[in-house]
């Protein structure tokens, strides 16, 4: 059909790109491949690896491997685990994101020459998220974890403050709440931030809203478990009011699509050119079978 269109713009960040080829490369070695934590929070695409042998494991599992390969995902992780596999002779496969790390290095330095004990460092970010624990393990665990402009009761605005970011989170939201605590702090406190968002997470919000005006219909795919997705596809929604959210391409059987329209199909930074194809697929199926029983 013509009037499918798949957002080029969408599909993984060099990130995500790097975790998946580091293991499809691995595992073309063979032997064992464990990876830590899901790979990428994207469902289908956790399932193809695994079928190809990567062994999904958690941090409690990772604790009583002993000489096996496990590859750290884009997300990155905290001392600790570099720790555990030293002692356990662990080979680390790092496919951790280059931004990522760069911001765990610049919490790390903060914390470490902060000019004063009580100098909280602060992280608005998801509290579990894999990348947040990575950064607060940086912090030997101290830092106040945020996720709105509410948890700023965690925050002692009379004393220092240094202020990142997850590099996933919305560069918005950011802004408005740097600019929120500039307001509260008292004069004499020390109060620095620093944007450390990935532009290639933040670019897409900009990228989707204008797709999600070209097109009619929205078909956005994403694994359930992303944040950047339910980030996203609240952006193409809001654009786009018809704007559909599926995990597998087969969801979209139940979507009221009028294929007389513009359909767009886009996606989160977790979310492969493969899957997107497949829901592409999909609906050129259904619109075939449609015109064969009208």
């Amino acid at each position: 059909m013509s009037n499918i269109k798949i957002d080029n713009n969408s599909g993984f960040c060099f990130g995500v790109v790097k975790a998946i080829t580091k293991a499809e490369e691995e595992l073309a070695k063979g032997g064992l491949l464990y990876c830590l934590g899901d790979i990428v929070h994207n469902g289908e695409e956790v399932e193809r690896l695994s079928k190809m042998g990567l062994i999904t494991i958690d941090h409690d599992e990772f604790s009583h491997l002993h000489d096996v390969k496990v590859l750290i995902r884009a997300h990155g992780e905290p001392p600790s685990t570099y720790e555990i596999a030293k002692k356990n002779n662990i080979t680390l496969i790092d496919a951790s994101c280059p931004v990522v790390l760069k911001l765990q290095a610049r919490v790390k330095k903060s914390f470490e020459n902060r000019p004063s004990e009580d100098t909280q460092i602060v992280i608005y970010g998801h509290v579990g998220h894999a990348e947040v624990k990575g950064l607060s393990g940086q912090t030997n665990n101290t830092a106040i974890i945020i996720e709105n402009e509410q948890d700023l009761t965690k925050v002692d605005l009379t004393k220092n403050i240094r202020l990142f970011s997850q590099t996933t989170k919305s560069l918005e939201g950011f802004n408005h709440l740097a600019s929120t605590v500039s307001r509260k702090v008292q004069n004499d406190v020390d109060f620095e931030f620093y944007d450390t968002i990935c532009r290639q997470v933040s670019n897409r919000i900009p990228n989707i809203s204008t797709f999600a005006t070209e097109n009619e219909i929205v078909v956005f795919v994403s694994g359930e478990k992303s944040s950047n997705g339910k980030v996203l596809f609240e952006h193409c929604k809001s654009v786009n009011p018809n704007s559909y959210f599926v995990s597998k391409a087969e969801e979209v059987d139940s979507l009221p699509i009028d294929f007389t329209k513009k359909i767009g199909i886009c996606g989160a930074t977790s979310t492969p050119r493969w899957q997107m194809e497949a829901v592409a697929y999909r609906l050129e199926h259904l619109y075939t079978n449609s015109k064969n029983v009208s």
